[in-house]
C-alpha cells in the first residue's frame, strides 16, 4: 500500500528539471534577474534587496517551478576571466538566458564576441537560448532593434535552436514571466529532439 501511494504521491508531485544557464558580462543584471526570478515564482521566498546585489564571483543558484517543470538555474560571473568557465556547465544545461545591458553602449562589441563564442560551441547546439536586452527601464537605454542590428552577424550562427530577443528589465520585473514562461515551453519541447554530439556516450 506503501508503494503505491508513494508512487501516486510521486507521480502527482514530480516535476521535470531543466538546468538554465544566466550568462552575459559582468554588470549585465544576471543576478538581479535570478533573484528577480525567484521572488516572482516562489511564493515564500524573501530574497536579497535587489539594490544590494554585487558583482557575481562564481556562481549563483536558483530553483523554480512552474507546473510540473522546475528550472534550475545556475548564474555564472560574467568577468573576462571568469568567462573560459562557461563552457565548462554547457553539456549539462538545457536552456541559456545571455543578459545583455542595454545602457552600455561602449561594451556591446565585448557582449556580442562574448555571444558568439558561446553560440558555436557544439555542446549548446539546439539548445534554446533567451537574449534579454535589460535595463529597459532607464530612458537613454539602446532599444531592441538596436541590439539586434549590432548583433546581426550572429543570426547565422544561431541554426535552428529557438531563439527571442526581449526587453527586460530585472530591477522592476518587466519582461521576467514572459522570458521565464517562453524558456519554459522550450525546453520541456527541446527534451525530445535527437541527442546532441556531446550527449552520446
Amino acid at each position: 500500500m506503501y508503494t503505491l501511494l508513494s508512487g501516486l504521491y510521486k507521480y502527482m508531485f514530480q516535476r521535470d528539471e531543466y538546468c538554465v544557464l544566466i550568462l552575459g558580462l559582468d554588470n549585465a543584471g544576471k543576478t538581479t534577474f535570478l533573484e528577480q526570478t525567484k521572488t516572482r515564482f516562489n511564493k515564500n521566498y524573501k530574497g536579497m534587496s535587489l539594490s544590494k546585489i554585487t558583482t557575481t564571483v562564481g556562481l549563483n543558484i536558483g530553483t523554480i517551478d512552474v507546473g510540473k517543470t522546475r528550472l534550475m538555474f545556475w548564474d555564472l560571473g560574467g568577468q573576462e576571466e571568469l568567462q573560459s568557465l562557461w563552457d565548462k556547465y554547457y553539456a549539462e544545461s538545457h536552456g541559456v538566458i545571455y543578459v545583455i545591458d542595454s545602457t552600455d553602449e561602449e561594451r556591446l562589441s565585448e557582449s556580442k564576441r562574448a555571444f558568439e563564442k558561446m553560440i558555436t560551441s557544439e555542446a549548446l547546439e539546439g539548445v534554446p537560448i533567451l537574449v534579454l536586452a535589460n535595463k529597459q527601464d532607464v530612458e537613454t537605454c539602446l532599444s531592441i532593434p538596436d541590439i539586434k542590428t549590432a548583433f546581426s552577424d550572429c543570426i547565422n550562427k544561431i541554426g535552428k535552436r529557438d531563439c527571442l530577443t526581449q526587453a527586460c528589465s530585472a530591477l522592476t520585473g518587466k519582461g521576467v514571466n514572459e522570458g521565464i514562461e517562453w524558456m519554459v515551453k522550450c525546453v520541456v519541447r527541446n527534451i525530445h529532439r535527437p541527442p546532441r554530439k556531446k550527449d552520446i556516450t
